[in-house]
């Protein structure tokens, strides 16, 4: 790499935190810094974003030391999804090996209203057994993976959204698919609660704004909302949003510099 070129920036990206991070860090720094953001290929038709954009998986913590010595990575931050465990691990054990300064954004977390409804569990198979419970018609927010929890309630009907069409058919005995890509509206979550007659909403604890509006919907109507915690990610350093990522790029970026140097790159 020249000594010229300048230092390089991985985003964990496939959030909105992590496209509005990309779009920060070229307006804070342009040129002076290279940015990559990786994603894992699961959303179809990513929006544009601004550097280079990689697609799919690392195969590995393994795998992701040796992309990131031999990218020259000089920074990582893990901007994914609150359940991306895996990849936020493999990260930290990555950046471990690598001697690569690591920053996790964490998404602010729902707060619970006096009136809220919600059963607490600590996943989707507790989801599946609270929902014998409950109502019936079940609106389910809670992505395409790991839905064979719910294969088993053959007396549910379940509204499932997802961003993009599966590649197979659900594994759910009575459902309907609404494919939309958020943020959602107030309107857009009344109206989806009253037209499909839902009775309890499903939802992982996964925070921020762009589908919080579906717990305030459920409030009004005084549906139950079984919430999946969030699981617990690596400890390291952390920043509750895109501004003060930008701060801590900006107070690494002479030591980045340093290690690069003292490593001959």
């Amino acid at each position: 790499m020249s000594a010229l070129e300048p230092p390089h920036l991985l985003i964990l990206g496939g959030t909105a935190e992590g496209a509005a991070l990309a779009a920060a860090a070229e307006t804070a720094f342009g040129a002076a810094l290279r940015i990559t953001t990786s994603l894992a290929g699961r959303t179809p038709r990513p929006a544009p974003l601004p550097g280079r954009v990689r697609m799919g998986g690392f195969g590995g913590a393994a795998a992701m030391a040796a992309y990131l010595v031999a990218e020259r990575v000089l920074l990582v931050v893990d901007a994914t999804h609150p359940f991306a465990v895996r990849i936020s691990a493999e990260a930290a054990e990555a950046c471990r090996a690598a001697a690569v300064p690591l920053l996790a954004i964490d998404r602010p977390a729902w707060r619970r209203h006096r009136d809220d409804r919600w059963i607490e569990v600590g996943d989707l198979s507790a989801a599946a057994t609270a929902l014998s419970d409950l109502g019936r018609r079940v609106f389910l927010t809670v992505g395409g993976r790991g839905l064979e929890a719910f294969a088993g309630l053959a007396h549910h009907h379940f509204l499932l959204r997802l961003v993009g069409a599966p590649a197979a058919p659900p594994p759910l005995p009575s459902y309907a698919l609404l494919l939309a890509r958020g943020p959602f509206t107030l309107a857009d979550e009344r109206r989806i609660l009253a037209e499909h007659a839902i009775e309890v909403l499903v939802a992982k604890a996964s925070g921020g704004g762009a589908t919080e509006a579906k717990l305030v919907a459920a409030r009004e109507r005084g549906l139950p909302v079984v919430m999946v915690r969030r699981p617990s990610k690596p400890v390291g350093e952390r920043v509750d949003g895109v501004a003060a990522a930008i701060g801590w790029i900006q107070s690494q970026l002479p030591i980045a510099r340093r290690l690069r140097e003292e490593r001959g790159s």
